[in-house]
């Protein structure tokens, strides 16, 4: 029988206390979390002279965007206050209400084009825009 069969079979033995210091016991000594998950392991980071580099994590790429109106021109307020009614979809009587106050979100959770779109129309018409 193979060394890994082995361990298998002597795992298979043990009670719930012993499995749970036997993964403390791994933990500690190979620098390791056991309660990663999908099954992959994640390594603590090594200490220096350890010969290896800790790994940058992935960020994740962002999928949904905020456009965030923050100034409206005195000269430019009427276009702007066109586009900011057909972009948040309001009555021409709140669009002044509704920009009294900035910075402010127009649009949220929108895609990056929908987004991009947005931002465009209001920079045009001379408001000063951002994405987040």
């Amino acid at each position: 029988m193979s060394n890994v069969n082995e361990i298998i079979e002597k795992l298979k033995s043990l009670t719930l206390l012993e499995a749970s210091e036997l993964v403390s016991q791994i933990e500690e000594t190979f620098g390791v979390d056991a309660s990663a998950s999908a099954g992959a392991v994640m390594m603590a980071p090594m200490q220096a002279g350890g010969g290896a580099a800790e790994a940058a994590p992935k960020e994740e790429e962002k999928t949904l965007f905020d456009v965030i109106l923050e100034e409206i021109p005195a000269d430019k307020k009427v276009a702007i206050y066109k586009v900011v009614r057909s972009i948040a979809n309001i009555a021409v009587n709140q669009v002044k209400e509704f920009t009294s106050s900035l910075p402010k979100a127009l649009a949220e959770s929108v895609s990056k084009e929908d987004a991009e779109a947005a931002k465009q129309q209001l920079e045009e018409a001379g408001a000063k825009v951002r994405i987040a």
